[in-house]
């Protein structure tokens, strides 16, 4: 009996909830649309509010591993009875002031440390927003933000050794083609390999380990993997023969610089936040071995909220030596851009890329840029990812912090992602498309 009282109570208080809502003269609008691709802004409406009526806006999100990520900001409506994120201040919340996008990048998770996981990039993920006042709900929306545009196809990739899904855009072709590569850990990511195909790029989200039947360790990086994966894409009807691009971020950093050193059909190759040295295993290619750098344990530190910083565990590769560690960028007749966060806290990627360029003007070239971001951190996501400003590292198998200022990262992952595509566009000869 008191199970069914209970479940009354709750039923009762869920109907109450709904009449409020559905008797609510107030009006929630996103703009253009509910739905959209993943890296467009869009814009959040309330009318029908009392002048200077408080109002909650939260906005919630499970990503593929169920995990809910949750941000909220207060606004005071004006005379007229409305609010525009585009024009109106958040007093309070996971962020504060006037920020289109806020309830999108200052997500938190309710699992600590966690990275937003999308496995399958062909379904959107879904922002459900929500307005309330005084406790009562007082209008709903759900954006409904996709990864691949209109006609993009994906395939699940297993060919030879290679692993990974093709994202490929509508039409015959032929396109610039990208081998997209993440990081350490080696899972297969999509959303970036997505959205770039959705800006006429084939790409190829490349597994490293642990996908499929893939071993679930590594003790070695075997290059050749790489360039199976490059004369994959290259043999493809709809690609281009003008050359490939790499995309890169974190471990996968000295990767891309290696492929561009050693495999002659690399052309455009972006490093985010990477190394200029091979690090956590040996790097193998026919009868080369780069070495690793050496990681010091001991130069681990402890923030104040007590999660582990490891900026600066790695051994200098510019000394003496090191220097075998170093891949040798000067060998490459690819372009590079360096994508830097000066609050990077992975490890001191702004070095790394000042090194690498160093080395590239020493030896008579000019084919590079770099690109740096004060307070930004290690994971430089697509526009509107929330923030991952901690997690836990393959490396060390604890949670450590990665940096970044959320909303200085923010604005820092849509400068990015222009500058990418521009990047892209320039040095794998394509027509000029307009960017995010």
């Amino acid at each position: 009996m008191a199970f069914l009282l209970s479940r009354c109570s709750k039923l009762s208080l869920r109907n109450a909830l709904m009449k409020t809502y559905s008797d609510s003269a107030v009006r929630l609008r996103i703009l253009p649309s509910t739905t959209c691709m993943f890296d467009e802004a869009v814009e959040i409406k309330l009318s029908g509010l009392t002048p200077q009526q408080r109002v909650e806006l939260q906005s919630n999100l499970q990503d593929d591993r169920g995990v809910r990520f949750k941000a909220t900001a207060t606004y005071q409506a004006d005379e007229k009875g409305e609010v525009d994120l585009s024009r109106h201040p958040s007093l309070g919340g996971t962020y504060t002031g006037v920020e289109p996008m806020g309830l999108f990048w200052s997500m938190r998770p309710d699992v600590p440390h966690s990275i937003v996981v999308k496995r399958d990039a062909s379904t959107p993920l879904n922002y459900h927003i929500e307005a309330s006042s005084g406790g009562e709900i007082l209008a709903k929306e759900t954006n409904e933000r996709h990864f691949t545009g209109p006609g993009v196809r994906r395939a699940p990739v297993s060919d030879g050794r290679i692993r990974g899904t093709l994202f490929t855009p509508p039409g015959e072709g032929p396109f610039p083609a990208i081998v997209d590569l993440y990081t350490l850990g080696g899972i297969l990511y999509e959303p970036r390999a997505a959205l770039l195909a959705s800006k006429g790029f084939v790409v190829l989200a490349l597994a490293l380990y642990g996908h499929q039947e893939m071993p679930k360790k590594l003790d070695k990086i075997d290059l050749e993997y790489f360039e199976e994966a490059v004369i994959f894409l290259q043999k493809l009807p709809e690609v281009k023969k003008t050359g490939i691009g790499i995309m890169s971020i974190s471990k996968s950093g000295e990767i891309a610089l290696a492929m561009a050193s050693f495999l002659p059909n690399v052309k455009a190759t972006v490093c985010l936040n990477g190394n200029i040295a091979n690090v956590v295993f040996p790097l193998h290619y026919k009868d080369m071995i780069f070495p690793h750098l050496t990681a010091h344990l001991e130069r681990i530190t402890v923030t104040k909220s007590g999660i582990l910083d490891i900026r600066d565990v790695l051994e200098d590769p510019m000394v003496k030596e090191n220097r075998a560690k170093v891949i040798p960028i000067e060998r490459a007749s690819s372009n590079f851009l360096f994508i830097v966060s000066e609050d990077d806290r992975n490890w001191n990627s702004a070095y790394y890329a000042e090194q690498a360029c160093n080395i590239l003007k020493e030896h008579g070239k000019t084919n590079y840029e770099v690109v740096s971001y004060p307070k930004a951190g290690h994971f430089l996501e697509v526009p509107y990812m929330p923030h991952y400003s901690s997690g836990v590292h393959p490396a060390v198998s604890q949670v450590v912090a990665f940096g970044g200022e959320t909303k200085v990262h923010a604005d820092a992952q849509v400068d990015t992602w222009r500058r990418v595509q521009e990047f892209f566009r320039k040095h794998l000869q394509c027509p000029l498309k307009s960017v995010l």
